[in-house]
């Protein structure tokens, strides 16, 4: 091919105004690289069917309360998770109902 270029220039035009910038770029991989660790799929899926405290899903997910309470801190940095408190207990639930679409669309593509 000798470096021809085969895109006509309206494609190519199209493709360039669709990559990401650097800003939504990283952006982009921030948000996905919340669904790269087992267990934050495991509480992100726990949590799309109910908002639940620590010890719930911990006893749900069959896992210790420090690594719930570990990951809880990174999703809710990452603004993935949010929390409500009632009383001494804190609730987590998903802060849009994006997070669960991406779940059940991985879900999806995977043929399960």
């Amino acid at each position: 091919m000798n470096g021809m270029l085969l895109l006509d220039g309206r494609t190519q035009s199209v493709i360039e105004e669709s990559v990401p910038e650097e800003g939504v770029l990283n952006g982009l991989v921030s948000f996905f690289s919340v669904f790269a660790d087992p267990t934050r799929i495991k509480i992100l899926s726990a949590l799309s069917v109910s908002e639940l405290c620590v010890t719930d899903l911990a006893r749900v997910l069959k896992m210790n309360q420090t690594t719930i309470s570990h990951q809880l801190r990174f999703l809710k940095g990452n603004g993935i998770v949010r929390t409500e408190r009632h009383g001494k207990v804190i609730f987590y639930r998903l802060s849009n109902d994006v997070v669960g679409e991406v779940l059940l669309h991985g879900v999806e593509f995977l043929g399960y």
